[in-house]
């Protein structure tokens, strides 16, 4: 019997999750914006959420471990610890898109708050 595992395992291997959160936490930190279904969105705002408190404690080494690109590291240390520095959590919102059109899956829209 499967309780509460704490995440969405969303059909894959741990490994490949693992690297395809990392992916979409990187796209929504450098654009402030992804397209995706929307279990991966709820996902990857856990992922980015938490980056952005690490960057805010001025915790940049724990975040490079998650992000592996160099200009997004510098936006997240730079300009979204800056911007978020009073705002408490919350620092992503999820906007639901309609059904996509292939497989009726439902698609949502992870942006960055302003």
């Amino acid at each position: 019997m499967i309780k509460n595992t704490g995440y969405r395992k969303l059909g894959k291997t741990a490994s490949h999750r693992k690297a395809m959160l990392n992916n979409m936490a990187t796209s929504i930190i450098l654009h402030e914006e992804v397209k995706t279904t929307l279990q991966k969105a709820k996902e990857v705002r856990r992922v980015v959420e938490g980056l952005i408190t690490l960057a805010k404690a001025n915790n940049m080494a724990a975040a490079k471990e998650t992000l592996k690109d160099e200009a997004a590291c510098k936006k997240l240390a730079e300009v979204l610890a800056a911007r978020y520095a009073n705002r408490p959590g919350g620092f992503c919102r999820i906007y639901r898109a309609g059904l996509r059109q292939g497989d009726n899956a439902e698609v949502a829209i992870v942006k960055l708050v302003d």
